[in-house]
């Protein structure tokens, strides 16, 4: 909708002109860089000081130039581009930067494709992945609805501040470029937990065979050779065994709003059905379309037909299974899996992959382009090299190769006509605020104060439970005990889960406890209102790994939201362990690896952690967003000096820790940590503290950004 109908480019007050900038709550708000609009994402805590009046701060970033150049061959898409992309600037540790894209390839890229790849942002780290305002893009304006006086203006304003077109290799000083030659780019998968770890197509089977006995600590599944050819019974005629795709999904904003990609998996769709191949009985497909726009330029083209008699009905416009929302698995498929420790496999256009994230049960999740997503759903596995084996038997009896019904350039070119009507944007956008029955319905609370249901989805939040006019003093961490001791990429949706609820989770036994039953446990996501939830569900996801937690016999980890109590050693659940600590008024912390809190803009990984009683987060690094939630939510970030770490430390969990806060502090100040350990040594530790502005230290101060905006509000500017 950002990108479809609300970026202007440029607005116009009281006779000033000023460039179009967009602050959302989705990480993914990034996609808006590829109309040349300002934008990224902030935490929900943040957006909502946001909206109560309070800016938006942030430091000076690099500014890094990718000199984009070449031409994308016949067979490759824009999301290969975006996949090699991210695979790249992860490499290059661009997190914070702002990344502008440049070059002659630009002239190639439609803005559907631009937008593709600043979608990804975050998954490369970046604030912000830019590209500059040129024909291309007043060429979209004009095709999505966008009026003449508007685009007008756009390229008027954006000309006399010298800033149309694309700059020219040299003409800006970054501060450092990086080269890719998008003509090198192949067909390309990602995954199956993170989406920089790139897999050309034509090495996904050998490389899912590889990792299938490779040991967790190598990222692999720790299985046996002979457990891959493993068949099961499913029920009925079914039969399951690791490397089936069990779901595949045409979903997430990245590829479902790019025609490109969505046009030619329906033309795949078409050409398979012609051809008589069929979906595999034991995928379960689906189709969220980026807006409604998508919805009638593939029933316009006489595409959707197709998709649908493959499975991929529409499901929804939203996240859906790129969140964990795929809804249930078959049941007796999902018993096969877990009964016998099958790693099964997700297929999606999505953007994120990470563990438990698409579905607790499918332990290799990979990314991929719409028709890629399509084909899997027809070969049924991973374990098939699509460019040499075939996706099945068509109705003739011959073996279906994929590069017998792969969309040609040209194909897809002649449908693009479907998707550039500025008439259905128009119609489709013309009653926006009308479009949607169900929401309409809605009753709407009236009133200055919110009376609060008696509910399991929303309840009173405690964050102002304790609120004074004066905030009390933070003072030192002293005698801290360690909740949980996390390795490198732990993401958001490893802190806070969006997806299903367990029933023997502490947020299951809640539920249970309120007379909920299972069937009606929905998920994380739809119980983002009650705190109860949440905070139970903070660090519950079930492939979290607490190195505290010493390995089994056979060396395998112990998975799942657990620690151990100190100082008896008991293993519990965080939860309950957070909720001890508190009732003996003993601090903990946090510590993690490289890349901390990559991942969604989900406050609630902050707000969880900020309920268990959690002072400090200790790490090898941050990513942007979640370090400022953390910060929003008055939790310390603090990040390693030098070669420190978790392992160069020798730290177990069953230490003690004081960090000492100077009562003076300065935006990213060293501070002291002292380790006391069991034995009675001590180590002494400099931290750098990842408060990074003088706004943000007093947001500290008051115990967060919310109870600052209300202090501000309620008794003026001196608090």
């Amino acid at each position: 909708v950002n990108l479809e109908y609300l970026a202007r480019g440029v607005h116009e007050k009281e006779g000033i002109f000023y460039p179009d900038t967009l602050v959302g709550t989705d990480s993914h708000t990034t996609m808006i860089n590829g109309s040349g609009v300002v934008g990224w994402g902030v935490g929900g805590i943040e957006a909502e000081a946001g909206m109560l009046g309070q800016p938006i701060y942030f430091l000076t970033p690099d500014v890094v130039g990718v000199h984009l150049k070449g031409a994308l061959k016949e067979g490759v898409t824009a999301t290969d581009l975006v996949l090699t992309v991210t695979e790249m600037l992860r490499k290059e540790k661009v997190v914070g930067t702002f990344v502008e894209f440049y070059g002659g390839a630009l002239s190639e890229l439609s803005l559907p494709d631009r937008a593709t790849i600043a979608n990804m942002a975050p998954e490369y780290g970046a604030t912000m992945g830019f590209f500059p305002v040129d024909d291309t893009t007043l060429d979209y304006f004009k095709a999505t609805g966008r009026t003449e006086e508007e685009i007008s203006a756009f390229r008027a304003y954006f000309e006399v501040q010298r800033m149309y077109g694309v700059p020219k290799h040299g003409e800006i000083e970054y501060s450092r470029v990086i080269e890719l030659d998008i003509s090198s780019i192949r067909p390309s998968v990602a995954g199956p937990r993170r989406p920089q770890d790139r897999i050309e197509l034509k090495e996904l089977k050998r490389t899912f065979a590889g990792l299938f006995t490779k040991p967790l600590s190598e990222g692999g599944f720790a299985k046996q050779p002979e457990e891959l050819s493993q068949r099961f019974r499913a029920g009925g005629s079914l039969d399951v065994g690791s490397g089936d795709v069990i779901i595949a999904a045409i979903t997430s904003c990245t590829n479902t709003s790019n025609p490109a990609v969505l046009l030619a998996a329906g033309i795949l769709a078409k050409k398979a059905v012609e051809r008589g191949l069929e979906t595999k009985k034991r995928v379960k497909t689906s189709l969220a379309p980026g807006s409604r726009v998508v919805t009638s330029y593939l029933k316009n083209a006489g595409l959707l037909p197709h998709l649908e008699q493959l499975g991929f009905y529409i499901a929804a416009y939203g996240c859906t299974t790129c969140i964990g929302n795929a809804g249930p698995l078959d049941e007796a498929v999902e018993d096969a899996i877990v009964r016998n420790g099958l790693v099964c496999a997700a297929a999606i256009s999505g953007n994120r992959n990470f563990e438990a994230r698409i579905h607790p049960n499918l332990r290799a999740n990979f990314l991929m382009s719409p028709p890629l997503v399509v084909a899997f759903a027809l070969a049924g596995t991973v374990l098939c090299d699509l460019e040499k084996e075939p996706l099945g038997v068509g109705k003739d009896g011959e073996d279906i190769f994929l590069r017998d019904i792969w969309p040609a350039r040209d194909e897809v070119a002649a449908m693009m006509k479907f998707a550039a009507d500025p008439q259905i944007f128009r119609e489709l956008y013309g009653d926006l605020a009308g479009s949607n029955e169900l929401w309409n319905a809605v009753d709407a609370v009236s009133g200055n104060v919110y009376s609060w249901p008696a509910s399991t989805y929303i309840a009173e939040p405690p964050f102002f439970s304790a609120f004074e006019m004066k905030p009390k003093k933070v003072g030192d961490i002293l005698g801290a005990r360690v909740l949980g001791i996390f390795g490198d990429s732990v993401t958001t949706d490893h802190i806070s889960p969006a997806g299903s609820i367990k029933e023997s989770s502490p947020a299951g036994r809640y539920l249970i406890g309120k007379g909920v039953p299972r069937s009606g446990f929905q998920s994380y996501g739809t119980r983002r209102g009650n705190h109860d939830v949440m905070v139970r569900g903070t660090f519950a996801n079930v492939r979290i790994r607490n190195l505290m937690l010493p390995p089994r016999e056979d060396g395998s980890f112990i998975e799942g939201g657990y620690t151990l109590f100190q100082p008896s050693g008991e293993q519990l659940s965080i939860y309950d362990a957070a909720m001890k600590y508190r009732e003996l008024r003993i601090p903990t912390v946090i510590f993690g690896g490289e890349e901390y809190g990559t991942g969604s803009s989900r406050d609630w990984a902050a707000k969880g952690t900020q309920l268990l009683g959690v002072r400090a987060v200790i790490a090898r690094s941050f990513e942007r967003i979640h370090r400022s939630n953390l910060v929003g939510m008055g939790v310390l970030p603090l990040q390693f000096m030098g070669s420190d770490s978790v392992q160069t430390l020798a730290l177990r969990g069953d230490e003690e820790f004081d960090v000492y806060v100077p009562e003076q502090m300065k935006p990213r100040q060293e501070i002291r940590m002292i380790v006391r350990r069991r034995d009675g040594s001590k180590a002494d530790v400099v931290l750098l503290s990842r408060i990074d502005t003088s706004i943000e230290i007093e947001y500290y101060w008051h115990a967060g950004i919310l109870p600052y905006v209300l202090r501000s509000l309620m008794g003026g500017e001196d608090i």
